[in-house]
């Protein structure tokens, strides 16, 4: 078997440095095309949340003077307990229906967050055992 010559030792490295030129370039941009997919996705995302919690808001408000209005109206003792008690139990069920809402689109802004980075690691995981 016949030495390498300097020549060949010379473009086998430039070969190899230029194949790991490519592969940091593709990262780099695979990495830039994922952090804009993400923000993208969390921005909006975010947007629906904010959305709905000023929704949520609005219609607390709503709601409060709507049983402020009711309460005002009560004519008796046992109108007024029958309207709190269904007003205790509307209001918790709003609450519970509220929160679940929140707590999706809490969700669905990590997921879109952070679902792009996920991917990319993936494929990159995949690629490295292929």
């Amino acid at each position: 078997m016949a030495n390498p010559t300097i020549e060949q030792i010379s473009n086998d490295g430039a070969d190899t440095l230029s194949r790991s030129a490519q592969t940091a370039k593709k990262i780099a941009i695979d990495s830039s095309n994922t952090l804009a997919e993400s923000g993208k996705g969390s921005a909006a995302a975010l947007k629906d949340l904010t959305g709905t919690y000023q929704e949520l808001a609005s219609n607390n408000v709503k709601s409060l003077t709507a049983a402020v209005a009711a309460l005002v109206a009560v004519k008796s003792p046992s109108e007024f307990l029958a309207l709190q008690q269904k007003l205790i139990k509307d209001g918790l069920e709003t609450a519970a229906n509220d929160s679940r809402r929140i707590a999706e689109l809490t969700t669905a802004v990590f997921t879109a967050a952070f679902d792009p980075v996920k991917k990319q690691i993936e494929t990159a995981q995949h690629n490295a055992k292929g």
